[in-house]
Order: C-alpha cells, then structure tokens, then sequence
C-alpha cells in the first residue's frame, strides 16, 4: 500500500500540474488519448472526418459548377452536399453530446483526486503521524505546531507534511520556470547580434542605386 507520506506528495504535485497546465487543457488531452482507443466513440470520429473530406469535395464541384449550363450536374451535386450536411449535423450532435459527458466525468475524477484528497486526507487522517521528530530537538512550542491539529505531540502531522509539500513544489516550479526564462533569453539574444549584423552587412536598394549612378 502506498505511503501516506508519498500519497500527500503526488496528490499536491498533480493538483499544482492540473492548474498550471490548465483543466480545460487535461481534459482535451485526455479526450484525445480515448479517441485513440478502439472504442465506438472513435470508430464515429473516423467516419465523421471521412464524411467531412467527402462533404468538401462535393462543396468544392458544386461551387464548380454552373446551375444554369449544367443544371442536372448541379442538382445532383445539391443533392448528395444536403444529404452529407445533414449527416455531418447528426454526428456532430451526437460528438458533442460524448464529449460533454466524458468532460463531466473527467472534470468528476480529477476533483476527487486533486481538490477532494487535498481536503479530505487531512480530515481522515488528522491523528495519524507522518513520521516522529527525533526526542528532544525542538522545544515545545515547534512541536506543537508541527503536530497540529490532532497528531500525537513530537510527530509531523498531515497538515504539516501537506504545507511543507506545497512549499516545496512551488519552490522547484519558479526555478524551473525561472531556468527556462533565462535560457529561453539567452537563446533569443544570441540571435539578435547575428541578426543585425546580418542586416549591416547587406547593403540597401538606395545605396545599390547610389552605386549605379556613381558608375554611370
């Protein structure tokens, strides 16, 4: 069974992942990797895109084609463009209608997993301690509040290991974000100089003129 400990860790790391990343993001990416499954729902977007390229090269020759000179083409055409647009509608109702509801349960399940945890551990587990501080270290005080609200006294408490696991991942993302900004600089610097210099050492239209001018 997996620690308490390193299940307060992943919980705080996934929800700080879930909301830098973006929910409306996770969803998608989520929603792309169930299309990818051999599952109805997909078999349903692989017909819809087939009837979307079919649906676009009637469009395409109907828009070709004069209703007038060639009037039985035409009307041939309309008809098979309505037929595939009233197709396309259905799918697209239908699509929509999956999606939404597969939206729902994710967003469903990664409040639970995220928010629902982050408050609900340290409520279940209030009493139980993280793990001891060695006896006699800390004065009284730290101790206490290290153990509150409910840990047995000279231990970590749930609420304490959860602070300290915020602290931390918000401490390694503005470094990495930090390191990435600066290399991210760096690299955009570099190609400035060689830019310019690039742009000095090319003469001008005027100045080619200027030349001509000069010569003739």
């Amino acid at each position: 069974m997996i620690s308490l400990l390193v299940l307060v860790f992943v919980v705080e790391l996934s929800a700080h992942l879930v909301n830098t990343i973006g929910a409306a993001t996770v969803s998608n990416l989520l929603w792309n990797l169930y299309l990818a499954l051999p599952t109805e729902t997909s078999k349903q977007a692989t017909e819809k895109k087939k009837l979307q390229k079919e649906y676009l090269t009637i469009r395409r020759d109907l828009n070709a084609t004069s209703s007038q000179d060639q009037f039985a083409k035409w009307a041939k055409l309309r008809r098979q463009h309505d037929k595939l647009l009233e197709q396309l509608e259905k799918f697209k109702t239908s699509h929509d209608a999956t999606k939404a509801k597969f939206e729902n349960t994710v967003g469903i399940i990664r409040w639970l997993t995220t928010t629902g945890l982050k408050f609900g551990l340290p409520f279940w587990y209030a009493k139980q301690p993280i793990f001891w501080l060695p006896q006699g270290w800390f004065p009284y005080y730290v101790e206490w509040i290290l153990s509150f609200p409910r840990a047995p006294l000279g231990s970590i408490s749930i609420a304490s290991w959860q602070t300290a696991c915020i602290g931390v991942i918000m401490l390694a993302s503005d470094t990495v974000t930090a390191i990435l900004g600066l290399a991210v600089g760096a690299k955009m610097a570099q190609k400035e100089p060689m830019k310019a210099a690039g742009e000095k050492g090319e003469p001008t239209p005027m100045l080619r003129g200027e030349r001509i001018k000069k010569t003739s």
